[in-house]
């Protein structure tokens, strides 16, 4: 197990680097490869507007996709493994609608502005927090229905309800909303790693990966709850605080990344399935970090298929995120019968 871990890890390894150099080197600006690698160790001799695309513009775009791809995908995994269905996603269960209605309120109903009595929080911050109370309220209410509904096909059917009852919310504040706000709106619902700036990349880095080094120390109940909710409580694990704490990671991240970068779809869906196929395991211990690695190469490769048509523009997130997540659901849907 070890070695197929580290074989694994090795040849993800090999695929994230040159994958992280393309997204560098593709773009409406041909830059040679040489001039960027000169760039990344320090050379600022260099053409000025090469040093703004590559340091300010490509290279926290490639970060934003990096750290985006691994939180998308294990917040996928873990939803998966709590409610013991393979059709689990931040996305299929509306916990991205509810991130998304929540960043409506924010940028459509309230000018981009939060206002607590004499605190007043505009910009990104503002966004992050709505959505992450979005993101959790959804989450919470699935988790309460979770407790009432054992079928799991029902409450997947729950999930897309309760999804639909949110993006009914925010067409409505679409419809009463002004025009640049609607524009503003949409630009952001189409999905997108470039709205992280290189001076907000430590607040997007550092809520992001504690997010993530949460969900590893979560691989032991993670793994207890694959044989069912009383085994786990029989081995010890309290569920009732592994839970609280899966809503508040799997909220973290997915409000995180749907407030800086929009409803991103498929990655936290499709790619656990990936990393399942490839290491043929349901240990978290393999799986888990498996499935981060995984989800950064996807994250990387949406981004530069996005980035190909150079001048004629950028090709939207969430046109290019389904050709790689629905072909994977729907053999992983085939192979289960």
């Amino acid at each position: 197990m070890h070695n197929k871990g580290l074989r694994y890890c090795v040849v993800m390894a090999v695929v994230i680097l040159p994958l992280f150099m393309l997204n560098l080197l593709v773009g409406s600006v041909r830059i040679p490869a040489g001039e960027v690698v000169r760039l990344l160790m320090g050379h600022v001799d260099s053409n000025p507007s090469w040093q703004f695309i590559v340091l300010e513009s490509r290279l926290p775009q490639a970060l934003t996709a990096l750290l985006s791809g691994g939180a998308l995908a294990v917040s996928g995994l873990m939803l998966q493994t709590a409610f013991r269905n393979p059709l689990a996603g931040p996305d299929v269960f509306g916990i991205n609608s509810g991130a998304g209605l929540g960043v409506a309120l924010v940028m459509l109903a309230m000018g981009g502005s939060l206002t607590a009595g004499s605190v007043t929080l505009t910009g990104y911050v503002a966004i992050l927090l709505a959505a992450f109370a979005g993101a959790m309220l959804v989450t919470a209410v699935i988790f309460g229905f979770s407790s009432m509904i054992r079928n799991n096909v029902m409450l997947l059917i729950i999930g897309l309800m309760i999804g639909y009852l949110a993006n009914s919310a925010i067409s409505l504040l679409n419809f009463f909303a002004t025009e640049e706000g609607v524009r503003s709106y949409m630009v952001w619902g189409m999905g997108n790693f470039s709205s992280v700036s290189m001076a907000q990349m430590p607040l997007f880095a550092s809520v992001t990966l504690a997010g993530l080094a949460a969900g590893i120390l979560l691989v032991k109940p993670l793994n207890a709850m694959l044989l069912g909710t009383q085994y786990a409580e029989n081995l010890g694990f309290n569920i009732k605080r592994f839970r609280s704490l899966l809503l508040v990671v799997t909220g973290l991240l997915t409000a995180v990344v749907t407030a800086f970068c929009g409803p991103i779809a498929f990655i936290g869906l499709a790619v656990p399935h990936m990393a399942r196929l490839l290491l043929r395991t349901d240990n978290h211990q393999l799986l888990l970090p498996g499935t981060i690695l995984c989800g950064m190469a996807v994250a990387l490769l949406c981004n530069v298929i996005c980035s190909l048509p150079g001048r004629a523009g950028i090709i939207p997130l969430n046109a290019v995120t389904p050709l790689i997540g629905a072909p994977v659901i729907i053999y992983v849907i085939v192979q289960r019968k």
